[in-house]
């Protein structure tokens, strides 16, 4: 049952999902959450695919794409699109880690963020509207499912660099070996419906997108904040299917 909770604790967090009422919510549970963090993205991305699927029934191959990323907007209230802005604003518009730091807690959005997203939503929708019909559902639960367990490593391998409190410091204390195998494993296994083992190796251009986003957020702020979790999250997720895309032709 404790385990039951903590799964709700992250998956109300990582998403617009309620908290169910009978489930019993304890601020300890927040340490643990991230570790659900793959599993709440094959929800995202299930409901994705399930939204792409009926979509694509009745109407065309590019509005059904579209209506699908709307739905996963929706679904996470742009929580991680929202921190992606943020990153670029703030690393785009600043010098030094204070103001940095400054910009990205800033609910307004600059020219950088929104350059940014712009082409960042551009290039997923060419990348899907490029993946067949009959393979799309499981690409998005696999690259939902992956791309949030890579970001969530951050966790494990570098150090949270705001001081103050805030919302996702809580759910930024480093995993047990055991927790953060579980993480990896959940994440890494929806791979396993692509059909092809050769589609594990998107695993490693995703993982290496990480590894220099975290060192750029090293270099700058001294580590991450639950902006840079999010920003992370959405370059993996396009750096998969632009990798899957690419192991097509290969």
């Amino acid at each position: 049952m404790k385990e039951l909770n903590i799964f709700f604790t992250g998956l109300s967090f990582f998403t617009r999902i309620p908290f169910p009422k009978w489930a019993d919510f304890k601020k300890e549970y927040q340490r643990e959450a991230i570790k659900y963090f793959p599993i709440a993205g094959a929800i995202i991305g299930g409901i994705a695919a399930l939204v792409f699927y009926l979509c694509n029934v009745l109407l065309p191959f590019n509005l059904a794409v579209i209506l699908s990323m709307i739905a996963t907007a929706m679904l996470t209230g742009a929580l991680h699109e929202d921190g992606f802005m943020d990153v670029c604003d703030g690393f785009g518009g600043a010098w030094t880690k204070e103001r940095i730091l400054e910009i990205m807690k800033d609910s307004l959005i600059g020219a950088f963020g929104v350059t940014g997203i712009i082409f960042l939503i551009l290039t997923k929708f060419y990348c899907q509207f490029s993946i067949s019909a009959n393979q799309l559902p499981w690409i998005l639960i696999a690259a939902h499912s992956s791309s949030r367990m890579t970001a969530a490593t951050l966790v494990n391998t570098h150090q949270y660099a705001r001081v103050e409190n805030s919302k996702a410091k809580d759910y930024s204390q480093k995993l047990s070996i055991g927790n953060f195998i579980f993480m990896i494993l959940s994440g890494i296994l929806p791979l396993a419906l692509l059909g092809n083992a050769k589609f594990f190796l998107i695993i490693i251009p995703v993982y290496a997108s990480k590894w220099l986003l975290g060192r750029f957020f090293n270099k700058w702020i001294g580590g991450y904040t639950g902006d840079c979790i999010g920003a992370t999250q959405q370059v993996c997720e396009l750096v998969f299917y632009l990798s899957y895309l690419s192991l097509l032709n290969y």
